[in-house]
C-alpha cells in the first residue's frame, strides 16, 4: 500500500522586526534575524479540485501573528521567541508537524550566522494545542 502524500507550506528568510538578546559594547550585535517556517499540512489543502482561498490554508493571518509575536517585546533568548511561534503555528489546526529556524545575523565581526531549529511532528505540535497548566 502506497503512504499518504505530503503537503508543506514553506517560508524563507523572512526578516523579523524583532530584539533578542543582551550585548555589550564590545559584542556583536546581529544585523538582523531570519526566520524559516515549514509546516505540514494535509494534501487536500494543496492538491485542489476548484481554484478558492476556502480550499487552501490562509497563511496570511499566521505572518501577522508571526509579525506582532517578533515586534511585542525585547527577548532575552532566540527560543522563547521560537517557542511563541510554535504555539501560535499549534493553534491553526491545519497545521499537523512545525519546523522553525531562526537565525541571527552577523555572529562576529561582521559575519557568520547562529540560529535555533526546533522540529515538532504531529504529536508533539498537538501537545502544544492542549498545554497543560
Amino acid at each position: 500500500m502506497k503512504p499518504p502524500g505530503s503537503a508543506f507550506i514553506e517560508l524563507r528568510d523572512l526578516e523579523l522586526k524583532t530584539g533578542i538578546g543582551t550585548y555589550g559594547p564590545k559584542d556583536t550585535k546581529p544585523d538582523i534575524h531570519l526566520l524559516d517556517l515549514t509546516l505540514g499540512i494535509a494534501v487536500q489543502q494543496v492538491v485542489i479540485l476548484q481554484d478558492g482561498m476556502e480550499n487552501v490554508f490562509d497563511y496570511d493571518p499566521l505572518i501577522a501573528e508571526i509579525d506582532r509575536l517578533s515586534a511585542f517585546c525585547h527577548y532575552e533568548t532566540q527560543e522563547r521567541l521560537i517557542t511563541r511561534i510554535a504555539v501560535a503555528c499549534a493553534s491553526h489546526p491545519a497545521i499537523k508537524t512545525i519546523e522553525i529556524s531562526l537565525k541571527k545575523v552577523p555572529v562576529r565581526m561582521g559575519n557568520g550566522s547562529l540560529g535555533i531549529r526546533l522540529t515538532l511532528d504531529e504529536s508533539e505540535t498537538d501537545r502544544l494545542r492542549s498545554p497543560k497548566p
